[in-house]
């Protein structure tokens, strides 16, 4: 199925899907890669389940926090994670993303793992969830800027999973 306004992101990894599902949903290994280039993680939350949360801050090297969050909601081990994505503080609420007024609150999305020959691709499809107009349009004027953000945090993602 496809989302109007949907991002997609395909990538795969030299890695066996449990290895790769692992990395997105053990707090070991998210430490290690999620996020900007540079930036160090603390997960404060990690409930994998259906109602779950996982409560993160990413600090860049200039001191600056950020907090983030995903509400799980599904769950099919190691093939398939939905997902909300949001922005937060500390407590876990949601919050408008620092850099934008109009980004939208929330976004769903959906992780897929397929495996062939010992390799991993992740698809992940996202979408606003309820936008007004202008957060919609300020996602879809996103979109490069996403891809590229995710580019270099898959690329961490890569060199993570050639060390483990």
């Amino acid at each position: 199925m496809t989302i109007q306004n949907e991002l997609l992101i395909t990538r795969t990894f030299d890695a066996s899907r449990e290895l790769v599902y692992k990395a997105f949903t053990e707090p070991e290994h998210l430490i290690n890669w999620w996020g900007p280039k540079g930036f160090t993680m603390n997960v404060t939350k990690l409930d994998l389940r259906p109602g779950g949360v996982f409560h993160y801050s990413q600090r860049s090297p200039e001191g600056h926090e950020m907090w983030g969050k995903f509400t799980y909601r599904e769950i099919v081990e190691p093939e398939k994670l939905v997902f909300m994505i949001s922005f937060s503080d500390e407590e876990g609420n949601t919050v408008r993303a620092p850099f934008s007024p109009t980004w939208p609150l929330e976004i769903l999305n959906t992780l897929t793992l397929t495996e062939n020959e010992g390799k991993t691709t992740i698809t992940m499809r996202g979408a606003p969830l309820s936008p007004t107009e202008d957060e919609l349009n300020t996602f879809k004027a996103a979109h490069d800027m996403v891809q590229k953000g995710f580019s270099g945090t898959f690329d961490q993602l890569d060199d993570y999973l050639a060390k483990v």
